[in-house]
Protein backbone atom coordinates (compact mmCIF):
# COMPACT_ATOMS: atom_id res chain seq x y z
CA UNK A 1 0.00 0.00 0.00
CA UNK A 2 1.50 3.35 -0.70
CA UNK A 3 1.06 5.79 1.73
CA UNK A 4 0.09 9.34 1.53
CA UNK A 5 3.12 11.94 2.07
CA UNK A 6 1.80 12.88 5.75
CA UNK A 7 1.38 9.71 6.64
CA UNK A 8 4.67 8.52 5.72
CA UNK A 9 6.41 11.98 7.83
CA UNK A 10 3.58 11.35 10.73
CA UNK A 11 3.90 7.40 11.11
CA UNK A 12 6.57 6.60 13.79
CA UNK A 13 5.42 9.90 15.99
CA UNK A 14 1.92 8.31 15.62
CA UNK A 15 2.94 4.79 16.82
CA UNK A 16 4.74 5.82 20.06
CA UNK A 17 1.38 8.25 21.15
CA UNK A 18 0.43 8.96 23.48
CA UNK A 19 2.92 7.07 24.82
CA UNK A 20 5.19 9.99 24.20
CA UNK A 21 4.44 13.97 24.53
CA UNK A 22 2.86 14.28 20.93
CA UNK A 23 1.69 12.00 18.27
CA UNK A 24 3.32 14.31 15.58
CA UNK A 25 5.42 17.24 15.43
CA UNK A 26 3.68 20.36 16.89
CA UNK A 27 4.39 21.95 13.94
CA UNK A 28 2.90 19.14 11.50
CA UNK A 29 -0.15 19.57 13.53
CA UNK A 30 -0.35 23.18 13.26
CA UNK A 31 0.03 23.11 9.43
CA UNK A 32 -2.55 20.34 9.31
CA UNK A 33 -4.93 22.18 11.17
CA UNK A 34 -4.11 25.42 9.41
CA UNK A 35 -4.94 24.12 5.82
CA UNK A 36 -7.91 22.54 7.00
CA UNK A 37 -8.76 26.15 7.74
CA UNK A 38 -8.12 27.80 4.99
CA UNK A 39 -9.64 25.35 2.64
CA UNK A 40 -12.93 26.80 4.35
CA UNK A 41 -13.67 23.16 5.12
CA UNK A 42 -17.12 21.97 6.91
CA UNK A 43 -15.74 20.67 9.86
CA UNK A 44 -14.08 23.55 10.92
CA UNK A 45 -15.95 24.99 14.11
CA UNK A 46 -16.26 28.23 13.44
CA UNK A 47 -18.57 29.06 16.13
CA UNK A 48 -15.75 28.67 18.58
CA UNK A 49 -12.99 31.12 19.54
CA UNK A 50 -9.97 30.60 16.81
CA UNK A 51 -7.56 29.65 19.82
CA UNK A 52 -10.21 26.91 21.13
CA UNK A 53 -10.90 25.60 17.21
CA UNK A 54 -7.13 25.33 16.20
CA UNK A 55 -6.39 23.37 19.47
CA UNK A 56 -9.12 21.14 19.02
CA UNK A 57 -7.86 20.91 14.95
CA UNK A 58 -4.67 20.49 16.77
CA UNK A 59 -5.79 17.45 18.83
CA UNK A 60 -7.67 16.48 15.49
CA UNK A 61 -4.42 16.26 13.65
CA UNK A 62 -2.66 14.02 16.06
CA UNK A 63 -5.85 11.46 16.54
CA UNK A 64 -6.27 11.51 12.24
CA UNK A 65 -2.77 10.45 12.57
CA UNK A 66 -2.99 7.58 15.09
CA UNK A 67 -6.28 5.85 13.06
CA UNK A 68 -4.15 6.40 9.86
CA UNK A 69 -0.91 4.57 10.93
CA UNK A 70 -2.93 1.84 11.88
CA UNK A 71 -5.17 1.73 9.09
CA UNK A 72 -3.38 -0.77 7.10
CA UNK A 73 -5.43 -0.92 4.50
CA UNK A 74 -8.40 -2.64 6.25
CA UNK A 75 -11.09 -0.99 6.86
CA UNK A 76 -11.73 -0.02 10.66
CA UNK A 77 -14.58 1.26 12.98
CA UNK A 78 -13.46 3.57 15.61
CA UNK A 79 -16.06 4.64 18.67
CA UNK A 80 -15.87 8.05 19.66
CA UNK A 81 -17.89 8.71 23.41
CA UNK A 82 -17.74 11.50 26.12
CA UNK A 83 -19.99 13.31 28.03
CA UNK A 84 -22.52 15.80 26.73
CA UNK A 85 -20.90 18.87 25.32
CA UNK A 86 -17.42 17.31 25.52
CA UNK A 87 -16.58 17.90 22.13
CA UNK A 88 -16.97 14.57 20.35
CA UNK A 89 -18.39 15.79 17.82
CA UNK A 90 -17.04 18.46 16.99
CA UNK A 91 -13.43 16.27 17.26
CA UNK A 92 -15.25 13.42 15.34
CA UNK A 93 -15.87 16.25 12.05
CA UNK A 94 -12.55 17.49 12.46
CA UNK A 95 -10.92 14.33 12.31
CA UNK A 96 -12.62 13.10 9.81
CA UNK A 97 -12.09 15.86 7.11
CA UNK A 98 -8.14 15.31 8.14
CA UNK A 99 -7.95 11.97 7.69
CA UNK A 100 -9.93 12.68 3.94
CA UNK A 101 -7.53 15.95 3.10
CA UNK A 102 -4.26 14.77 4.94
CA UNK A 103 -3.97 10.89 4.53
CA UNK A 104 -6.20 10.28 1.62
CA UNK A 105 -8.73 8.03 3.57
CA UNK A 106 -12.62 7.91 2.99
CA UNK A 107 -13.81 8.61 6.27
CA UNK A 108 -17.67 8.72 7.81
CA UNK A 109 -19.12 9.82 10.82
CA UNK A 110 -21.92 7.91 12.03
CA UNK A 111 -23.64 9.56 15.32
CA UNK A 112 -25.56 7.70 17.61
CA UNK A 113 -28.03 10.49 17.80
CA UNK A 114 -28.62 9.34 14.36
CA UNK A 115 -30.25 6.25 15.43
CA UNK A 116 -32.78 7.39 17.53
CA UNK A 117 -35.98 6.72 17.73
CA UNK A 118 -39.00 7.81 15.93
CA UNK A 119 -41.41 9.85 18.48
CA UNK A 120 -44.22 7.07 17.95
CA UNK A 121 -42.20 4.66 18.26
CA UNK A 122 -40.89 6.14 21.63
CA UNK A 123 -44.22 6.66 22.79
CA UNK A 124 -44.81 3.27 22.30
CA UNK A 125 -42.23 2.32 24.53
CA UNK A 126 -43.10 5.05 27.29
CA UNK A 127 -46.63 3.41 27.55
CA UNK A 128 -45.43 -0.38 27.31
CA UNK A 129 -42.01 -0.32 29.50
CA UNK A 130 -41.70 3.09 31.55
CA UNK A 131 -43.57 6.92 30.51
CA UNK A 132 -39.52 8.00 31.31
CA UNK A 133 -38.50 6.31 27.94
CA UNK A 134 -40.63 9.47 25.77
CA UNK A 135 -37.04 11.03 26.14
CA UNK A 136 -34.41 10.30 23.73
CA UNK A 137 -30.90 9.96 24.48
CA UNK A 138 -30.84 6.49 27.30
CA UNK A 139 -30.02 3.39 25.90
CA UNK A 140 -33.07 1.75 24.58
CA UNK A 141 -34.55 4.93 22.53
CA UNK A 142 -32.39 3.95 19.90
CA UNK A 143 -32.86 1.37 16.62
CA UNK A 144 -29.86 -1.04 17.55
CA UNK A 145 -30.47 -2.75 14.87
CA UNK A 146 -30.35 -0.37 12.16
CA UNK A 147 -26.75 0.91 13.76
CA UNK A 148 -25.52 -2.97 13.43
CA UNK A 149 -26.55 -2.94 9.97
CA UNK A 150 -24.62 0.40 9.12
CA UNK A 151 -21.37 -0.69 10.91
CA UNK A 152 -21.03 -3.75 8.71
CA UNK A 153 -22.40 -2.18 5.52
CA UNK A 154 -20.29 0.82 6.15
CA UNK A 155 -17.21 -1.04 5.61
CA UNK A 156 -17.88 -3.46 3.24
CA UNK A 157 -18.79 -3.80 -0.78
CA UNK A 158 -22.74 -2.58 -0.30
CA UNK A 159 -22.72 -0.28 -3.45
CA UNK A 160 -24.04 2.99 -1.66
CA UNK A 161 -25.28 3.11 1.83
CA UNK A 162 -28.44 5.58 3.20
CA UNK A 163 -26.93 7.38 6.59
CA UNK A 164 -29.84 8.22 8.88
CA UNK A 165 -30.71 11.93 9.94
CA UNK A 166 -32.89 12.90 13.18
CA UNK A 167 -33.86 16.09 13.53
CA UNK A 168 -33.60 17.37 17.31
CA UNK A 169 -35.57 20.56 16.77
CA UNK A 170 -38.27 18.36 15.49
CA UNK A 171 -37.90 15.90 17.85
CA UNK A 172 -38.31 13.41 14.99
CA UNK A 173 -35.65 11.28 12.38
CA UNK A 174 -35.62 12.45 8.77
CA UNK A 175 -37.53 10.84 5.95
CA UNK A 176 -35.38 8.48 4.46
CA UNK A 177 -35.58 10.55 0.79
CA UNK A 178 -33.31 12.82 2.84
CA UNK A 179 -30.77 10.70 3.74
CA UNK A 180 -27.31 11.34 2.43
CA UNK A 181 -25.93 8.29 0.82
CA UNK A 182 -22.21 7.11 0.54
CA UNK A 183 -19.81 5.18 -1.19
CA UNK A 184 -18.87 1.70 -0.10
CA UNK A 185 -16.78 0.56 1.62
CA UNK A 186 -15.10 3.14 3.29
CA UNK A 187 -11.50 3.45 4.73
CA UNK A 188 -12.62 4.96 8.42
CA UNK A 189 -16.13 4.83 10.28
CA UNK A 190 -15.65 7.14 13.14
CA UNK A 191 -19.06 6.36 15.58
CA UNK A 192 -19.57 9.06 18.13
CA UNK A 193 -22.46 9.24 20.65
CA UNK A 194 -21.94 9.97 24.17
CA UNK A 195 -22.53 6.32 25.59
CA UNK A 196 -20.93 4.64 22.74
CA UNK A 197 -19.00 1.83 24.21
CA UNK A 198 -20.75 1.65 27.62
CA UNK A 199 -21.15 -1.30 29.71
CA UNK A 200 -24.21 -2.47 31.97
CA UNK A 201 -23.49 -2.17 35.85
CA UNK A 202 -24.05 -4.82 38.42
CA UNK A 203 -27.57 -5.44 39.29
CA UNK A 204 -26.87 -4.15 43.04
CA UNK A 205 -25.95 -0.92 41.93
CA UNK A 206 -29.30 -0.40 40.44
CA UNK A 207 -31.10 -0.25 44.09
CA UNK A 208 -30.60 3.75 45.21
CA UNK A 209 -31.48 6.50 42.90
CA UNK A 210 -28.94 8.82 41.42
CA UNK A 211 -30.80 11.47 41.65
CA UNK A 212 -34.53 13.35 42.45
CA UNK A 213 -35.94 11.75 38.98
CA UNK A 214 -34.75 7.86 39.79
CA UNK A 215 -36.36 8.95 43.48
CA UNK A 216 -39.41 10.49 42.17
CA UNK A 217 -40.22 8.79 38.73
CA UNK A 218 -38.58 5.81 38.57
CA UNK A 219 -38.93 4.53 42.20
CA UNK A 220 -39.47 0.61 41.30
CA UNK A 221 -36.17 0.87 39.73
CA UNK A 222 -38.36 -0.14 36.65
CA UNK A 223 -36.42 2.26 34.12
CA UNK A 224 -32.98 2.18 35.07
CA UNK A 225 -33.32 -2.16 34.98
CA UNK A 226 -34.39 -1.62 31.45
CA UNK A 227 -31.54 0.62 30.40
CA UNK A 228 -29.44 -1.88 31.89
CA UNK A 229 -30.61 -4.60 30.41
CA UNK A 230 -30.57 -3.08 26.63
CA UNK A 231 -26.75 -2.34 27.64
CA UNK A 232 -26.00 -5.88 28.56
CA UNK A 233 -28.06 -7.07 25.23
CA UNK A 234 -27.86 -5.26 21.75
CA UNK A 235 -26.15 -2.22 22.63
CA UNK A 236 -23.31 -5.11 23.52
CA UNK A 237 -23.35 -6.52 20.27
CA UNK A 238 -23.81 -2.89 18.92
CA UNK A 239 -20.20 -1.58 20.66
CA UNK A 240 -19.01 -5.34 19.94
CA UNK A 241 -18.38 -4.34 16.64
CA UNK A 242 -15.80 -1.63 17.01
CA UNK A 243 -11.72 -1.86 16.39
CA UNK A 244 -10.73 0.96 18.72
CA UNK A 245 -12.41 2.94 21.25
CA UNK A 246 -11.59 7.07 22.15
CA UNK A 247 -12.53 8.55 25.53
CA UNK A 248 -13.22 12.14 25.98
CA UNK A 249 -13.65 12.09 30.08
CA UNK A 250 -15.02 15.12 31.84
CA UNK A 251 -13.36 16.57 35.06
CA UNK A 252 -16.88 14.81 36.96
CA UNK A 253 -21.13 14.77 36.00
CA UNK A 254 -21.47 18.74 37.21
CA UNK A 255 -19.02 19.31 34.10
CA UNK A 256 -22.02 18.32 31.40
CA UNK A 257 -24.92 19.84 33.07
CA UNK A 258 -22.99 23.27 32.82
CA UNK A 259 -21.40 22.51 29.59
CA UNK A 260 -24.98 21.60 28.05
CA UNK A 261 -26.71 24.28 29.48
CA UNK A 262 -23.86 26.66 27.67
CA UNK A 263 -25.17 25.06 24.62
CA UNK A 264 -28.65 25.37 24.97
CA UNK A 265 -28.20 29.17 26.41
CA UNK A 266 -26.05 29.79 22.81
CA UNK A 267 -29.64 28.65 20.98
CA UNK A 268 -31.59 30.73 23.09
CA UNK A 269 -29.95 33.68 22.19
CA UNK A 270 -30.12 33.04 18.38
CA UNK A 271 -34.24 32.53 19.12
CA UNK A 272 -33.92 29.12 17.82
CA UNK A 273 -35.02 27.81 20.84
CA UNK A 274 -33.50 26.05 23.26
CA UNK A 275 -33.93 24.73 26.95
CA UNK A 276 -34.60 26.41 29.70
CA UNK A 277 -32.21 26.14 33.03
CA UNK A 278 -35.01 23.96 35.04
CA UNK A 279 -35.43 22.19 31.27
CA UNK A 280 -31.69 21.53 31.02
CA UNK A 281 -31.35 19.88 34.91
CA UNK A 282 -34.11 17.39 34.19
CA UNK A 283 -33.06 16.39 30.89
CA UNK A 284 -29.50 16.02 32.03
CA UNK A 285 -30.71 13.86 35.36
CA UNK A 286 -31.87 11.18 32.65
CA UNK A 287 -27.95 10.53 31.72
CA UNK A 288 -26.65 10.67 35.25
CA UNK A 289 -26.55 7.13 36.03
CA UNK A 290 -24.40 6.49 33.01
CA UNK A 291 -22.41 8.99 32.90
CA UNK A 292 -21.02 8.63 36.37
CA UNK A 293 -20.54 4.75 35.51
CA UNK A 294 -18.47 5.62 32.30
CA UNK A 295 -16.46 8.46 33.99
CA UNK A 296 -15.69 5.55 36.53
CA UNK A 297 -15.11 2.64 33.79
CA UNK A 298 -14.50 4.09 30.62
CA UNK A 299 -10.76 5.11 30.99
CA UNK A 300 -10.24 1.04 31.65
CA UNK A 301 -12.27 0.35 28.70
CA UNK A 302 -10.87 2.51 26.41
CA UNK A 303 -7.76 2.83 23.64
CA UNK A 304 -7.22 6.49 23.71
CA UNK A 305 -7.87 9.02 26.77
CA UNK A 306 -8.44 12.12 26.17
CA UNK A 307 -8.72 14.18 30.12
CA UNK A 308 -10.79 17.58 29.96
CA UNK A 309 -10.13 20.03 32.23
CA UNK A 310 -12.73 22.77 33.81
CA UNK A 311 -12.08 25.08 31.32
CA UNK A 312 -13.31 22.59 28.08
CA UNK A 313 -9.99 22.16 27.23
CA UNK A 314 -7.46 18.64 26.64
CA UNK A 315 -5.02 18.45 29.65
CA UNK A 316 -3.77 15.27 28.82
CA UNK A 317 -3.85 13.01 26.55
CA UNK A 318 -2.94 9.06 27.69
CA UNK A 319 -3.25 5.41 26.17
CA UNK A 320 -6.74 4.02 27.73
CA UNK A 321 -7.01 0.36 30.29
CA UNK A 322 -7.51 -0.96 27.27
CA UNK A 323 -4.28 0.06 24.43
CA UNK A 324 -3.41 -2.35 21.90
CA UNK A 325 -5.60 -5.20 23.18
CA UNK A 326 -7.99 -5.04 20.16
CA UNK A 327 -5.26 -5.57 17.28
CA UNK A 328 -4.48 -1.66 16.63
CA UNK A 329 -0.99 -3.37 17.12
CA UNK A 330 1.90 -0.34 18.38
CA UNK A 331 4.86 -2.66 16.38
CA UNK A 332 3.19 -2.66 12.86
CA UNK A 333 5.50 -1.22 10.33
CA UNK A 334 3.56 0.48 7.01
CA UNK A 335 1.86 -1.97 4.80
CA UNK A 336 1.40 -4.77 7.45
CA UNK A 337 -2.17 -6.08 7.15
CA UNK A 338 -3.17 -7.75 10.25
CA UNK A 339 -6.50 -8.60 11.19
CA UNK A 340 -8.41 -6.31 13.14
CA UNK A 341 -9.28 -6.92 16.92
CA UNK A 342 -12.91 -6.07 18.28
CA UNK A 343 -14.06 -4.23 20.97
CA UNK A 344 -15.54 -6.36 23.45
CA UNK A 345 -17.76 -5.20 26.34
Amino acid sequence: MALNPSLNAAYAAAQAWPNTQAALAPQAAGQMAARLAAADDPAWPGHLPADVAGMLAGHGSMLAAWIAARHQGIPCRIGLSGGQGSGKSTLAGLTAALLRREFGLSTVVLSLDDLYLSRVERAQLAAEVHPLFVTRGVPCTHDVALGEALLADLVADSGQVALPRFDKAQDERLPKSEWPRVDTPVDVLLFEGWCVGAAAEPDAQLEAPVNALERDEDADGRWRRAVNAALAGPYASLFGALDALVYLAIPDFAAAGRWREEQEAELRKRAAGGMTPGQVERFVAHYERLTRAMCRSMPLRSDLLFELDEAHRVAAVRPGGASGSRGFRSDSAPGTQHAPGKFRV
